[in-house]
This record gives structure tokens, sequence and C-alpha cells, in this order.
């Protein structure tokens, strides 16, 4: 597909990638499950045997991003290395060789009359995904959408654009492998913003379900100019609650890693509350080892005096996803305290609390309303390929359809299948 330059031409150009969107989707419904393993083991021999032009391409998106003041932590996301790459193929194989959900039975039950009802998993159809930064979106997309027999339209973000665009090259060449039509993983040639609103408004029909993900601006756009259903990825404001009954070597390594390790990722801690009965035993070791780490904390007045050293937390600061070596920090009153300023200020992405208590934890995993809460375990754990997924296409963090990391599972939907032996209803 010739890269897309006038605005004018967006429109007729795009309805056309929606219409072979529509067409690589009734090829998918029907494709077994050995055809689409092929595909993507092939796809994940072409990324691997493309490196060298993957990696450059990398390398001029990312020289480009330093040229445009563009964040540490976005280039973090944008930059994929050897190590990124080899997961990058690595996380194709993973979903190739995942169950297909397709066909599967999801429950069944016999009628007094005799008739069976079973409801089995059928794809979605056309899944337009919006995202912004990451490049490795492009294969994960790619893979969860075609292994869930759904045709897909990436429209990736303008700082990744060549490394995009060449891992769908290497991507679209393994469906040809496996003779699988190569529209069914589309990417809009384009980095004029136009474009997106001609996926938004549809593209006739064509789309079935929109993914964005990316910040909240684009995702706000979305959700306000979308014609198709949207499947909603909010921004991460993540918190690690440390309780009264927590252990402090325990509380310290979850909230340094769920911070520090990767401070770019939708997963990584922005607040870190404590209960204020332990304020005094646990901060200090807390703090110490989130300074050693080279994390700045912005605190609440509570904590500020044992703690000098914070910065003040304005109340905004308890809102903000900072993707980067900063986190907010607030006392609270106990476990239920916790829960009162998740709900307020959370996005109900992922949220964690550390403690030893039984009915602390109860209580915090029944009453946090978020699309993943923890016990005991770093929110960077957040991720689909953690939970088994091999990939994920994004944190879904509504209260409809899917939510969480979203995999194969999560890109089907169901009919209801009945059988019966002659009955006519009376």
């Amino acid at each position: 597909m010739a890269t897309v330059q006038p605005q004018e031409s967006h429109t007729s150009i795009l309805a056309g990638v929606g219409a072979r969107a529509r067409e690589a989707a009734t090829a998918l419904r029907v494709a077994t499950t050995e055809q689409k393993n092929a595909a993507l083991n092939a796809a994940a021999d072409a990324v691997a045997a493309h490196k060298d032009e993957i990696l450059a391409a990398n390398a001029r998106d990312v020289e480009a991003a330093k040229a445009n003041g563009v964040s540490g932590a976005m280039l973090d996301r944008l930059k994929i290395d050897g190590a990124r790459f080899e997961g990058v193929v690595q996380a194709i194989r993973d979903v190739a060789a995942l169950p297909d959900p397709v066909g599967e039975a999801i429950e069944s039950w016999e009628r007094p009359n005799g008739l069976n009802i079973s409801r089995v998993r059928t794809p979605i159809g056309v899944i337009a995904m919006i995202y912004e930064s990451r490049p490795n979106v492009t294969t994960d997309a790619a893979s969860i959408c075609v292994k869930s027999g759904n045709a897909v339209i990436l429209r990736g973000g303008s700082e990744a654009f060549e490394t995009s665009s060449a891992l769908h090259r290497c991507f679209v060449e393994g469906l040809a492998k496996a003779g699988l039509p190569a529209d069914a993983v589309q990417f809009v040639q384009t980095t004029d913003r136009a474009a997106v609103g001609e996926i938004l408004a549809g593209l006739d029909g064509a789309v079935d379900l929109i993914i964005p993900r990316g910040g909240k601006t684009l995702v706000a756009r979305v959700q306000r100019e979308a014609r198709a259903p949207v499947l909603g990825h909010l921004e991460g404001v993540c918190h690690v609650y440390v309780d009264g009954g927590a252990e402090i070597e325990k509380a310290v390594k979850i909230v340094v890693n769920a911070k520090m390790r990767r401070t770019g990722v939708c997963g990584s801690a922005e607040t870190v509350l404590i209960d204020r009965k332990v304020l005094g035993s646990h901060w200090p070791a807390i703090s110490k080892a989130l300074r050693a780490a080279g994390c700045e904390i912005r605190a609440d007045a509570e904590i500020r005096k044992i703690d000098a050293d914070a910065k003040p937390a304005s109340e905004e600061d308890f809102y903000t996803e900072y993707l980067d070596a900063i986190i907010a920090a607030a006392a609270v009153d106990g476990v239920k305290g916790a829960a009162m300023h998740i709900a307020k200020y959370g996005t109900g992405h992922t949220d964690a609390i550390v403690t030893e208590g039984e009915a602390a934890a109860r209580y915090f995993l029944d009453n946090v309303d978020s699309a993943i809460v923890m016990l005991n375990a770093s929110t960077q754990f957040a991720d689909g390929g953690e939970f088994g997924l091999g990939a994920e296409i994004g944190i879904a963090t509504g209260r409809l359809h899917a939510r969480g990391p979203v995999g194969v599972r999560e890109l089907t939907t169901y009919k209801n299948v009945v059988r019966g032996t002659g009955q006519t209803r009376p």
C-alpha cells in the first residue's frame, strides 16, 4: 500500500482499506487453526530475518524523536534494542502457541423441551487499532487479531512510523506464505491525523470495534468521535497500598519495582499509599529505597512531617500518570481509606495491596473496582504476557466486554447455537 500524502485522498483510500479488511475478515473467520498458526510462525520468522532492517528503522525513529524533544519515558516506549527485539519475535510465537478460541464452547445447557443451547466463541470481525509510541503494538495487535480470526487496521503513531511500517511488511510476508490474505493486517501509511478521523467514522460500516492505545488526549478523542464501539484503554494511575500488616522488606521491594522497573509502562505505580499506623516504621525504608533508585517523591503534609526531603504533593499529583521517575505519596486511614483514595483518584487500571493481614487483603480485593487488583505483587505484572496471554492489545479499563489485558479470547464475541430434533413452539 503506497504512502498517502494528499489529505483529500484519505476518504477514498481508507474506504478501500475498510472494504478489503471486511473481505479478509470473512476469509479469516473460516481459517483453520493450523493456517493461523503457520501464518504467525512465518511472520515471526520474517521479523527475525529482517532484524537489521527493523533496528535501523527504529534507530531513525528514535533519533527523530530526540530531535523533536520527546520525553525520556516516551523514548523508552519507542526504543527496540536487542533484548526487546527478541521479545517482539517471541510474542508472535507465544500467540501462535495459544489455544484457538474460535469455536470454543463457553457454556451449554439443555431445555426441558430437548433443545440444546450453547454459546460458541466467534471473531468480532474488523478491528481498528489506533496507537502511539510503541512499535511492538504493531505485531502484538496483528498476532492477536489473526489468532482470534479478526482482520485489523493499524494506525500507528508518527514517532514510531518507520519501525511500525517495517514490522508490518514482515508480518504480511508471513501471512502470504501461509496462504492467508495480506489485507487481514493493514497498516495506514500516513501520519496525517485526518486519517484518524476517517477511521473513527467507521469506514462505511466496515469497522466493528475500535481500540485506542495511547495518552489521555488520544483516548478522549476516540471516545468522543467514534461511530463504532470502543474498547477503552485509559491511563494507568496505579496505586500500591502498604497496609499496617505489611512486612517492611516485602513492601520496599514491591513499591520500588512497581514504580522503577520501567517507569514508562501503563502498569507503573504512580501513587504509594501507606497506613498511617505504620508511617513511622515503614515509610523511612520505602522512601530511602525509592530515592536510591532515582525516584522523586511528592507527598502529602502528613508524610512530609517525617520526611522533609519529600516535595509537597498537589491535588493534581494524585490524578497524574507520570510515566517517569516520580511518585505521589499519601497516608491513609487503613485499607478503607486506601480504597476511598483509589476510588477518587484512580483510573480503574491496576491497584495493589501489600499486607499479611487476611481481612485487609479480602477487603481490598473485594472493594477496589479496578480491572486488575493485586495482593503482594508488583503492579508491573499488569501485562498480557505475564498473564499467560502471549501478548496483549491493551489493558481494558472499562466495565463492559473485557477488563484487564486484552488477548485472543477478549477479541471474540459469541453466537448462540441451538440444536433441536424437530421441536416447534406451541
